[in-house]
C-alpha cells in the first residue's frame, strides 16, 4: 500500500510549524512519517535510492553500482515499489526503476548533505 502524502510543509514564517495541527491531524501525519521514514531505514534501499537520484538505472545496473546480487537488489526494489516510492519501466527484458514520489528526491538530497557531502573547515579550526 503506497505512502499517503503529508500536510504540504508550513510557510517559512510559521514559527510553529506543525505544532498548530489538531491532535488527530498530527497523529495522521506523523503516522505517515514514519511510514515514509521506515521505509528509507534499510543501508541498501538508501544506496538504491541514491543511484536513482542521478536518473533511472536497471537492474542490472543497480546490481553492479551495489556490487550485490541480483536477489538482494530485487528484494529492496520489491519494498521500494511496494511503498510507492519507485516507479517501474520494462524494456524488452530489462525493468529500468526511477524515483517516483518527490519526498524520495528531497529526503536523499538532505541525507546527502548531512552524511555524505565534504563538510568545509569551520572558522577558527585549526
Amino acid at each position: 500500500m503506497p505512502l499517503s502524502a503529508p500536510v504540504p510543509a508550513p510557510a517559512p514564517d510559521d514559527t510553529e510549524g506543525c505544532a498548530h495541527l489538531p491532535a488527530d491531524e498530527m497523529l495522521a501525519q506523523a503516522t505517515a512519517a514514519a511510514a515514509f521514514l521506515k521505509a528509507l531505514s534499510h543501508e541498501g534501499r538508501l544506496m538504491i535510492l541514491c543511484h536513482l537520484s542521478s536518473g533511472e538505472k536497471s537492474v542490472t545496473e543497480l546490481e553492479n553500482l551495489l556490487e550485490q546480487r541480483q536477489a538482494a537488489v530485487s528484494q529492496q526494489l520489491a519494498r521500494l515499489r511496494l511503498e510507492g516510492l519507485v516507479a517501474t519501466r520494462r524494456d524488452g527484458k530489462a525493468i529500468y526503476y526511477s524515483i517516483q514520489d518527490p519526498r524520495v528526491l528531497r529526503t536523499i538530497t538532505l541525507v546527502y548533505d548531512m552524511f555524505c557531502k565534504p563538510q568545509e573547515p569551520q572558522a577558527g579550526a585549526a
